[in-house]
Order: C-alpha cells, then sequence, then structure tokens
C-alpha cells in the first residue's frame, strides 16, 4: 500500500469542456480503494474545477482553463490499494488518439501487470504503451476507407505509476513532469525536472533525428521559426500519427498536405516511451505533470513556487492535485 510517499502531486492539461472526459476511478493494479466523494465541483464560463476528491492514498483537486475551441485532450487518475496511475494525453490532429489512449492504455497496463502478478517495472509499462500503439494501428486500418483522417491524429503521451514507493514517468512527446522537492530544513523548494521531452525544438532531438536518419537531410525543417520533423510535426515520438510511421498511411486517401514527396523506408516518428523510475523520498512534496500549454507560460521553478505557496487553493489555476491524507 501507498503510505507516506507524498504530500501533493499535481496534473495540469490544456483545454477541458463538454467533449472531454476525466476518469477517476478504483481498481489501480488490481486492488480498490479510490473514491471521489465528497468533492465539489463548479464552472466559471472557461474554468472548470473539481475541490477535494478521494483517491488511495489522499485527496486531490483539480481546475482547468480551456484555451482551444476544439478538445483534443484527455486525462486520467486511476487509484487502488496498491498504487497509483495518472495519464495526460494531449491529442493533435483530432481528438481520435488521446480518446483512444485514455480507454486503452490504462487497462492495457492492468492486465499486463496482473499477468506479471502484479508486479510494476519499465517493461511492463513499455509493453502497455506497444500494446495501445498496436490497436490504435488496427482500428486506423480498419477505419481508412471511410475515415482517412484517422492515420493523420495522434497524442502526447505522459504517464506517472506509483507502486511500492517508486514513482515510474513514461513519456511521449513534448508533456513534462516536474518535482517539488524540499531542500533540507530552509523551508524552501527546489525544482526538478523528472521527464524527457521530444520535440524537434530541443536540439539534442534534432541530433537524435539526423543520427536515425543519417541519409535525410531534411528530417528536421526549420519552418515559421520552429523545428519540425519534415517540416510538419514538433514531436519526434508519439503514439498514433501513424501518416509519419507507415509508408501504406501516407498516400492517398490521406489529405495531399500530410504526404511526404519522396517514400518512406523506416518511421520518422516513434511510439517508445522514455521511461524513468524515481524512488520517493520524504523530501519529495509533489509532482506537477502538465501538457506543454502550461509549460510555455511557467518556468518549472514558477510552477513549483505556485503550488507549494498556496497548495489549498490550486483549483483556481490550471492543474489537477492530490494530497496525501
Amino acid at each position: 500500500m501507498l503510505r507516506g510517499l507524498m504530500n501533493l502531486f499535481s496534473l495540469c492539461w490544456k483545454p477541458f469542456g463538454p467533449d472531454g472526459e476525466n476518469h477517476e476511478t478504483n481498481g489501480v493494479l488490481g486492488g480498490g480503494g479510490g473514491t471521489t466523494g465528497g468533492s465539489r465541483e463548479g464552472k466559471d464560463r472557461l474554468l472548470w474545477f473539481r475541490d477535494i476528491g478521494k483517491y488511495g492514498s489522499g485527496e486531490f483537486s483539480m481546475a482547468v482553463v480551456q484555451a482551444n475551441q476544439v478538445l483534443e485532450d484527455q486525462s486520467q487518475i486511476e487509484s487502488g490499494q496498491f498504487g497509483t496511475f495518472v495519464g495526460i494525453y494531449d491529442g493533435h490532429g483530432g481528438p481520435e488518439a488521446a480518446r483512444y489512449v485514455c480507454d486503452h492504455l490504462f487497462s492495457n497496463f492492468r492486465a499486463i501487470t496482473a499477468e506479471s502478478h502484479g508486479v510494476v517495472t519499465a517493461e511492463t509499462i513499455q509493453r502497455a504503451f506497444r500494446q495501445t500503439e498496436e490497436g490504435f494501428t488496427t482500428l486506423v486500418s480498419e477505419l481508412l476507407g471511410s475515415r482517412p483522417n484517422m492515420a493523420t491524429v495522434g497524442t502526447c503521451c505522459l504517464v506517472g505509476v506509483i507502486y511500492q514507493q517508486t514513482l515510474f514517468i513514461a513519456s511521449l512527446g513534448d508533456s513534462r513532469v516536474v518535482l517539488g522537492k524540499k531542500v533540507g530544513n530552509t523551508g524552501g523548494m527546489a525544482a526538478m525536472q523528472l521527464s524527457t521531452e521530444h520535440n524537434a525544438n530541443i536540439e539534442a532531438i534534432r541530433h537524435e533525428l539526423k543520427e536515425l536518419h543519417p541519409n535525410d537531410p531534411q528530417i528536421v525543417v526549420l519552418k515559421h521559426g520552429v523545428w519540425r520533423v519534415k517540416g510538419i510535426i514538433q514531436v519526434s515520438r508519439s503514439i498514433g500519427d501513424l501518416y509519419m510511421k507507415h509508408a501504406q498511411y501516407n498516400r492517398e486517401p490521406i489529405n495531399a498536405k500530410f504526404r511526404l514527396p519522396e517514400p518512406m523506408n523506416m518511421p520518422l516518428l516513434s511510439a517508445n516511451p522514455t521511461i524513468i523510475s524515481h524512488p520517493l523520498h520524504p523530501s519529495d512534496s509533489f509532482l506537477i505533470f502538465a501538457s506543454d500549454g502550461l509549460w510555455e507560460h511557467l518556468s518549472n521553478e514558477k510552477a513549483v513556487d505556485i503550488v507549494h505557496s498556496h497548495p489549498r487553493a490550486v483549483r483556481f489555476c490550471p492543474y489537477f492535485s492530490v494530497h496525501q491524507s
């Protein structure tokens, strides 16, 4: 059981509205005990919040400011007596990929973990991502004739799993998780980024892409001041975006603006997540999981300062927080 692991953890994502879904359910890793009872909900124009609900190890609250007219993002928290699973799925090109991941990634993870006798490892998480990508690929193949746009939708994924005093982080794309860590007895708080971002605007990612595609001088292109893979998409890893992964999805009937002028000999994007494990320490105070929409406006340090300074008023900020009871 999770006990004494952390006082607060927070997640943020961009828009939330009537077309989006947020899941808070019981039974992570086969356990039970999560609940959202006792929470208060409210909405003020584009601001939506839930103030204090229960989860496996304490309480959570959330608040979201809707930023876009069409919602393409999903999020979830799944909690039980043996662990907690958090997911943020920042969709692009349409909502279908993020919805599919929200509906299938956790269930795949739970089934794979059950096969491993309830033990969570980086490999079980990676298998869940791989199975979800394969399932979405099958769905796109079945619908390609009637809905060719399905080949051009995708989603970033940021997942956190807390299991036996260890935090696992798995990421595809450019969402980010930042740890707020107490600095000795000073009362101060340090910001520590735990996730790796896969965005062509990062020099290391451009270098990685060039090493993977040494014979393609156009693998990354600077377009209107923004680096993009093939001049099309900023992220280098995602679930979906099959038009950038398999040649059979980069031709008619998909829209011409997504079709590459030269043959695709190997996938240009990857669905292989970067996974890290972090042993939780008493000085680990909270986490902030957020899509790129938050980090475009806040530094890691500023976000940590906001949560640290206003831990009981987070419902007025665009994130979702979980408190240890």
